[in-house]
């Protein structure tokens, strides 16, 4: 009797030893470890769902929930030109699960708003991941043809010449009043809530142009109803490849590449930050990944650790001199 307990015994035991094996064997082989597997990591997205960067973190998320065996979770708080979710991410836990995707508007909002947060203090930058081009478009009724023409009216007819971006106080505007400067004209900014409503606003022919991201511009340009004058970035977009920049255009220092980042609470580990950068920048680099972003208009970039932290303390000062010189108010 006493042998057959034993026996049963070590039978009831093999699965417990065998699932120990087991994971040692995941965990050597280099695959995520099964503890990888109870760890949920949140990217808090302060704009609506449906726009740019709402499609980027669900792409990323769910390429790095596939190869890292972890739960990716997105969560949309937009509100107050981003504010909501970028406020209540710099009170999270700094443990690597709560993440924030950034735009141009987290080192903006410092310079117009009131916060409860430092976008140097109370947040780790982990890396620039994405961006996209925008381009300055009227309707296909217009008699503008270049952006010169644009400008040489807008000359001609000081303040009475329009254009339409999202706003106020946005990195669109801040586009525009460099774009002015550069070009040494008046006109008039007409600010809209959403990329969407500034697009139809061309098409209804109630402002002479407007600024806005390639993807949210993209089926009426294909259509034909719009008609693109220049691309406001550092480089021509494939899909519009004898439209200008603007510095080809003649106004150098006058572009706008809308970008994607990602941050985490202050206090969040170096080996955690650095360990999220190396999933994010494989992920972005992924065949089919590059192929779902390719087709929104959005270009992989990898920016990573101190070079993205200087990048977000050069935009940061640019927009301060911008807001400075132009007396940019928020609402």
């Amino acid at each position: 009797m006493r042998l057959r307990l034993d026996h049963f015994l070590r039978l009831a035991a093999m699965p417990a030893i065998l699932a120990l094996v087991f994971m040692l064997l995941v965990t050597l082989s280099g695959h995520p470890a099964w503890s990888q597997a109870a760890r949920t990591i949140k990217i808090v997205v302060a704009i609506p769902p449906g726009g740019a960067g709402d499609i980027l973190a669900r792409v990323l998320a769910q390429q790095i929930g596939r190869t890292q065996g972890l739960s990716m979770v997105i969560e949309n708080r937009p509100g107050a030109a981003n504010i909501i979710g970028t406020e209540a991410v710099s009170h999270a836990a700094p443990d690597g699960n709560t993440l924030l995707l950034i735009t141009a508007t987290f080192v903006l909002n410092p310079h117009l708003r009131k916060l409860n947060y430092d976008p140097f203090t109370s947040f780790e930058s982990i890396c620039y991941l994405a961006r996209t081009r925008t381009v300055i478009f009227v309707n296909s009724l217009s008699t503008y043809r270049t952006l010169a023409d644009l400008m040489k009216a807008a000359r001609a007819k000081p303040g009475e010449l329009t254009l339409a971006a999202t706003g106020p106080a946005t990195p669109a505007q801040m586009a525009f009043e460099m774009l002015k400067r550069a070009a040494n004209v008046d006109m008039t900014f007409v600010p809209y809530p959403g990329g969407a409503t500034v697009v139809t606003a061309v098409l209804g022919e109630r402002v002479t142009s407007a600024l806005s991201d390639y993807p949210g511009a993209a089926e009426q340009l294909k259509a034909g109803k719009l008609r693109a004058l220049a691309v406001a970035a550092e480089t021509r977009i494939e899909a519009l490849p004898d439209v200008p920049t603007v510095a080809e255009a003649g106004y150098k220092n006058s572009g706008l590449d809308l970008w994607f980042g990602l941050a985490a609470p202050a206090k969040t580990p170096k080996q955690t930050i650095s360990e999220l950068a190396d999933w994010f920048t494989a992920a972005m680099q992924a065949p089919d990944v590059k192929a779902k972003l390719a087709i929104q208009g959005l270009y992989p970039v990898g920016m990573c650790g101190m070079d993205f932290a200087r990048y977000l303390r050069k935009q940061y000062d640019d927009f301060g001199r911008i807001i400075r010189e132009a007396n940019i108010k928020a609402n």
